[in-house]
């Protein structure tokens, strides 16, 4: 006598469902998809962090419009061995210019550095006055250059890495407890 094949289980019976799966490629997809747009709108940031079109030299007023949330500074470009820049901002309220921290901007023949945060506290037109002891060259950008992309990138880069890990902890999981259901429904059928 042959023996009898065990019984088929069908797939919708076994728990957990199939659709973990679905949870666990959308899960992935949409942290490397948001990993890879992070990415991409630090390196357009970095990319466009410092105006240099439009650069003002020592004893220039250079004017611009700036709000309470606008995230403003003043770079320096190529900055020498003199200490001594200064820059003055004038305008409505009490605008202020703080310490940037440490950043650097590179384009292809130039090396920019942050010199001064701009804290406006009211929208209005701002005008700003730069000098030191050498000839400078100044310009205006946002906060951020390649160590603040840099920064950024980090999280880019690790979004897409949990996603692939996260979405395959869910499929393993998934998985194992699927077969495992499988082989208690197939003892109690014997």
């Amino acid at each position: 006598m042959l023996p009898s094949a065990p019984p088929q289980i069908p797939a919708n019976e076994l728990s957990p469902g199939r659709l973990w799966y679905a949870v666990a490629a959308v899960t992935a997809v949409a942290l490397i998809v948001l990993g890879v747009v992070l990415g991409v709108y630090r390196f357009n940031n970095m990319v466009d962090a410092v105006d240099t079109d439009h650069q003002f030299a020592n004893g220039d007023t250079f004017s611009l419009q700036l709000g309470p949330e606008s995230e403003r500074t003043i770079w320096i470009k190529d900055r020498g061995p003199s200490a001594a820049q200064d820059c003055n901002i004038t305008g409505p309220g009490n605008p202020r210019l703080g310490g940037p921290g440490i950043d650097v901007f590179l384009t292809r023949d130039e090396t920019w550095n942050p010199l001064y945060d701009i804290e406006a506290s009211r929208t209005g037109n701002y005008k700003i006055t730069c000098s030191s002891e050498g000839p400078s060259q100044y310009a205006i950008g946002k906060s951020g250059g390649i160590v603040t992309f840099l920064g950024g990138s980090i999280l880019a880069v690790v979004l897409p890495v949990i996603g692939v890990s996260l979405g395959a902890v869910i499929m393993i999981v998934t998985a194992v407890r699927r077969r495992d259901h499988r082989k208690r429904l197939l003892a109690e059928r014997l």
